[in-house]
């Protein structure tokens, strides 16, 4: 009899993410949208090497929140004005936590136990950009050994 595991759904803080790494927080006093492209690129080749689905979160401007994403890649969701980024990944994490299993990646210890109430996981920043190490490695693993075996 075959197991069948549930999609993966990983959402991540981006300003959390951003503010973890010190070229990012530079980049971000420079010029905050470069930054924000930056976590997108990021999350774009972390979803591209595992099977996770993978949205980002972003404290946005304006009047609604956005869900703008290209074709197969991340979610980018920006808060709405007079929202919290923290209030539209609760509300992510307990829309999808019953049928998806959900992990947040966020350095806010209040939202993590929040989203953890809601049945969703949570992890910190610093041990997800360790998952994005480990997935870098096993993707450049995984392509050295098709290298060598064109070789």
């Amino acid at each position: 009899m075959a197991t069948f595991m549930k999609r993966r759904l990983l959402i991540v803080d981006g300003h959390s993410m951003i503010f973890q790494s010190a070229n990012l927080a530079k980049m971000h006093a420079r010029n905050g949208a470069a930054a924000r492209e930056e976590v997108i690129r990021r999350l774009n080749g972390f979803q591209d090497s595992t099977d996770w689905m993978v949205a980002v979160v972003f404290d946005g401007k304006g009047g609604r929140a956005s869900d703008a994403s290209e074709p197969h890649g991340i979610h980018v969701f920006y808060s709405a004005s007079g929202q919290t980024a923290d209030s539209v990944i609760e509300r992510l994490a307990a829309k999808y936590a019953q049928e998806l299993e959900v992990m947040v990646a966020t350095d806010d210890h209040l939202e993590r136990t929040t989203v953890s109430s809601l049945g969703a996981s949570a992890m910190s920043i610093v041990q997800f950009c360790e998952e994005i190490d480990a997935a870098n490695r096993d993707l450049a693993e995984t392509l050295r050994r098709l290298k060598n075996r064109r070789s």
